[in-house]
């Protein structure tokens, strides 16, 4: 499941409803002005320009405006204006035998737990690509990322990468993104789970995979995009935010949420943060036997149903099995996966979609034989 991979559950109550406020923009050299050499030939990115980096083999390349070949507005792919200052990123979205190029970013500042930010940058399609494409894969990670391939980074990939938080979303777009004169603003917002130190933009679905649409020629069949002005800022007008643990007891027969209940992407294996929330619930119901718990698993709706059926539910489990293993009789814990049933928020935006993927627990009494 390419989802949200180290979750972070709250429950969010708005107390105001106003328009929101920008920070300061946490991407170093954002709109790709400041270079190491001026780029005089392909698939330099990482050694032209400073700050920036690419995770793969895949041969990313830099525009800029000092450049001939590699120049704005006028390059081998086209001619396009840069959005913001002399510079800007190109990059294959789509490219025959799944090959991708990407860009990785370093954030320069940690990200506040449970604060909410705006990942945004603006994209224009190249003339001479001959496929455009709807979505937009966002990584987040811990530590920078690098892989060797020349290929998109698939779900088998991020899996192998050991001792580092990733993070992982899409941006969705009912249209294809299709202009080749205009820039176009991709934005979203998302919820910090305080382990964001590098972003990597790119698609991380297969050319089967990807919904893309061909522009009716054949050029260079692929769905290359002019990338300029990333940025992410801290949305400083947000929700306050309620986490079910600050209280002294449950209210019975309500569900309730994890506050830090974390599992690695595409894993069921409970981390270290999650270990004294169950102490915590095991000591509660250790103290009064006539209690019973049951754990709810959920994902968002990114995924197969039958794979997230499955995951929910291997979730749900780990987390009774720990508290099993604290000392909790079996009979006094039920757990269940629904996968992406029940949304609390709605599925088409990242925020709605981190608070969908969810474990929930309802405490009530234990029912007499």
């Amino acid at each position: 499941m390419l989802s949200f991979i180290k979750t972070h559950i709250i429950t969010i109550s708005c107390l105001l409803a106003s328009c929101a406020l920008l920070g300061q923009n946490l991407i170093k050299n954002p709109s790709f002005d400041y270079l190491r050499v001026c780029p005089k030939e392909l698939g330099n990115f990482d050694r032209d320009i400073e700050t920036w980096s690419t995770p793969t083999k895949g041969t990313t390349d830099y525009f800029h405006s000092c450049s001939s070949y590699m120049g704005v507005p006028k390059n081998y792919n086209g001619n396009q204006a840069a959005k913001f200052g002399k510079g800007y990123a190109g990059l294959y979205m789509v490219a025959p035998g799944d090959y991708r190029e990407y860009i990785q970013a370093e954030i320069s500042e940690p990200l506040i737990v449970g604060e909410t930010y705006r990942f945004s940058f603006y994209i224009s399609l190249a003339e001479k690509a001959d496929f455009m494409i709807k979505d937009f894969g966002v990584l987040f990670s811990e530590k920078p990322i690098n892989v060797n391939t020349r290929k998109m980074l698939s779900r088998l990939h991020l899996a192998r990468i050991q001792k580092n938080a990733l993070n992982y979303t899409e941006i969705n777009n009912a249209a294809y993104y299709n202009s080749t004169k205009d820039w176009t603003l991709v934005s979203m917002e998302w919820l910090a789970t305080g382990k964001e130190k590098y972003v990597t933009l790119g698609n991380f679905r297969s050319n089967a995979r990807t919904r893309k649409k061909k522009l009716g020629r054949n050029m260079r069949q692929g769905a290359y995009y002019y990338l300029d002005m990333v940025s992410l800022e801290q949305i400083t007008d947000t929700p306050s935010i309620v986490l079910d643990g600050d209280r002294e007891g449950y209210e019975l027969d309500k569900t309730h949420v994890f506050q830090n209940v974390l599992f690695d992407f595409d894993r069921f294996k409970l981390l270290e943060e999650a270990h004294q929330d169950l102490k915590d619930i095991y000591a509660y119901l250790d103290a009064d036997l006539s209690l019973q718990i049951t754990i709810n698993g959920y994902t968002d709706n990114i995924g197969s149903e039958e794979y997230n059926l499955a995951l929910s539910t291997k979730r749900a489990r780990a987390v009774a099995n720990h508290l099993i293993g604290l000392g909790l009789s079996k009979g006094r814990i039920q757990w269940k996966g629904y996968g992406g049933k029940n949304p609390i928020k709605e599925n088409n935006t990242e925020a709605g979609r981190q608070q969908n993927r969810r474990v929930e627990f309802i405490i009530s009494q234990q029912t007499e034989e």
